[in-house]
């Protein structure tokens, strides 16, 4: 019997452990799953949410490290996961993506000896200002079994030496949990709630330090929204950190004044599964919505500089523009002359990634 811990820490990593956690119960006397949720991000309505939405089950151990610095926060996950490893004594620990619980508890189980897996791993964005960058760069150096979502992957593992016998390609388990629950979040009443139809609105995410902490960058993402036709509704579920900097940077009148912006707090999985799959197109500066857009075939403007997930943008509907309104405003445009690339879904983006990844665990 193998005992592995599964590490969330962050809303985007629920979506990518809840069908690894599902396939792995198919087989109770091979493996036992500990789910382990560090506490990074907490937010208990949206905790809630998630774990309904994705039908995960409440965390085996919780460890509520709350935020803080990057050190801090690091070091926190570190000092509490070693008590967890020593008293659990899990035979791997398997983290996915890039936030500070993936780097803290790989860097915690190496030193203790316990195999890591790694889901999500080869994505780089070759940015080393962004934190996530440094975290899978740390995270894949130190990994055992290296699972990964897109051809981009295993080139970038393969320049960077790592043994081609660690490394899997078995696609995408975001899209595992998309396509799982597409039926189910169809059913959500959000577009009835905000008076929305389909495609007639834009909806938009935007989280990223070096947007909403910078005025200047957060201006010119306000300036592109004054682009969009005032019959045409901004769906925005905002970050609270987002919906701080507004006031802090004195962009409160630029804001009201545009009649067609709706603000919402966070929204769940499912809702904005349904938010996603009906708009018109997103703006966002997230990782995992590029990919969910891809698969879904909407068309995706990313402000960001770089992705870590090229195939998006190679094989399917996104754009990288940044903030940069020359590139933004044109394709804003664009998309309201119903001008776009039609795309295509990446290779095992097809809903069976956890299937794969769960089989080699099995082997090994």
């Amino acid at each position: 019997m193998k005992r592995i811990v599964n590490v969330v820490g962050a809303r985007p990593n629920f979506m990518k452990i809840a069908p690894i956690q599902r396939v792995m119960r198919k087989f109770p006397n091979e493996i036992e799953p500990l789910l382990l949720h560090t506490g990074q991000h907490y937010d208990e309505r949206m905790s809630k949410f998630f774990f309904e939405d994705l039908q995960l089950p409440q965390p085996d151990i919780y460890l509520g490290v709350g935020s803080g610095s990057h050190a801090e926060q690091t070091a926190k996950i570190m000092v509490d996961f070693e008590k967890v490893c020593l008293e659990h004594k899990p035979d791997m620990v398997l983290v996915v993506g890039d936030v500070n619980s993936t780097v803290a508890c790989s860097l915690v189980a190496s030193k203790l000896w316990i195999p890591v897996v790694h889901v999500e791993a080869g994505l780089r964005s070759f940015d080393r200002r962004m934190p996530e960058e440094l975290n899978r760069l740390v995270t894949d150096t130190l990994s055992d079994h290296l699972f990964v979502t897109e051809k981009s992957g295993m080139e970038n593992l393969a320049r960077e030496g790592v043994d081609p016998a660690k490394v899997h390609f078995v696609g995408n388990v975001m899209i595992d949990s998309l396509a799982y629950f597409l039926e189910k979040a169809a059913q959500s009443p959000i577009l009835q709630q905000l008076e929305l139809t389909q495609r007639n609105y834009v909806l938009v995410t935007l989280h990223r330090p070096s947007n909403v902490d910078d005025p200047e960058n957060f201006l010119k993402i306000i300036s592109a929204f004054e682009r969009i036709p005032k019959d045409t509704p901004i769906v925005f579920p905002i970050h609270p950190r987002t919906e701080k900097n507004i006031k802090a940077f004195g962009l409160e009148e630029r804001v009201r004044a545009l009649s067609n912006l709706k603000l919402l707090s966070p929204v769940g999985y499912l809702d904005f599964m349904q938010l996603t799959q009906n708009c018109k197109f997103v703006m966002t500066d997230s990782g995992g919505i590029q990919e969910e857009t891809t698969y879904l075939g909407i068309p995706c403007i990313t402000l960001r500089e770089n992705t870590e997930r090229p195939s998006t943008v190679e094989v399917g509907t996104n754009e990288i523009v940044g903030t940069d309104l020359d590139k933004i405003l044109p394709l804003i445009d664009r998309l309201f002359a119903g001008q776009w690339k039609k795309g295509a879904i990446p290779e095992k983006w097809d809903g069976h990634a956890a299937e794969r990844i769960v089989e080699v665990l099995r082997r090994v």
